[in-house]
């Protein structure tokens, strides 16, 4: 089994488990992390989704019999889908439209394929000994599956070409620094801490208002302001329509914690 899966209270942990091999990718390994992502999503006692790696390695990108095949034309025929989404075909790009959070764990090197696992994830917990490189000029290759996109808007554009062009190696305290890191915490801290931020969330906010704001986040990437404020507008009226709301607004009057509808 190359990756697991298991339930810690709230949250899905998706383990990628290939630890001699610093959890390198294969093509079925790519498929199934989405397969189990929208297992998560589909659970309703899932509120969140983490996805690490197993031993000293968080993912060290794509193996080398999957390069192989990529470089030589064997890969797997694109699907349907893909061929009628091209963003279909970008690694891991499904992980933005899944309802629930996505948090990577990232406890090792992320490189290449890893470093876009992480990327496509909603948010980077990294253990302070853990580092992420780009790798790809190093292959002759251009920034794939989404970096050129992602990378722009989580740390603006002159630091993701510098990440980009230089394929340089950045620890843990500069991706926090320039924001691509959102939390950094000691080794033995590091599923923990995601842990305890899930099941804070779990206890207190709407799964509803988090999917919500997981789209619209995304969404506008791609919408000019306007069109984020008529949109805005219509999923504010949508939500006071929503029960949610109102037991929002009763257990704050009658001072005790929510009872939120679960998600999935």
């Amino acid at each position: 089994m190359t990756v697991r899966y298991e339930r810690k209270g709230r949250l899905a942990v998706i383990t990628l488990s290939r630890p001699e091999a610093l959890n390198a990718l294969t093509l079925p390994m790519i498929a199934e992390v989405e397969s189990l992502a929208r297992r998560a999503e589909a659970d309703p006692d899932v509120f969140a989704i983490c996805v690490t790696g197993e031993g000293r390695g968080f993912c060290s990108g794509l193996d080398i019999s999957a390069l192989a095949d990529h470089a030589a034309g064997r890969a797997p025929a694109a699907s349907a889908e893909a061929i009628a989404r091209p963003e279909r075909r970008m690694m891991f790009s499904a992980l933005p439209t899944i309802a629930k959070p996505v948090i990577a764990a990232v406890n090792g090197v992320a490189a290449g394929g890893g470093f876009i696992l992480a990327m496509m994830s909603d948010l980077r917990f990294m253990a302070e000994g853990a580092n992420l490189i780009t790798i790809f000029s190093r292959r002759g290759l251009v920034a794939e599956h989404g970096a050129a996109f992602m990378l722009t808007r989580q740390v603006g554009l002159s630091r993701a070409l510098d990440l980009l062009w230089s394929s340089r190696r950045i620890d843990a305290a500069e991706a926090l620094r320039i924001g691509l890191a959102d939390r950094v915490v000691p080794s033995e801290n590091l599923l923990p801490a995601v842990e305890a931020y899930v099941e804070e969330m779990a206890a207190t906010v709407a799964p509803c208002s988090v999917a919500a704001m997981k789209r619209q986040a995304y969404a506008y990437l791609e919408m000019s302001f306007v069109e984020a404020a008529v949109d805005t507008a219509r999923l504010i009226d949508e939500s006071l329509a929503h029960p949610d709301a109102a037991e929002g607004a009763a257990s704050f009057a009658d001072r005790r914690p929510p009872r939120f509808a679960p998600l999935g």
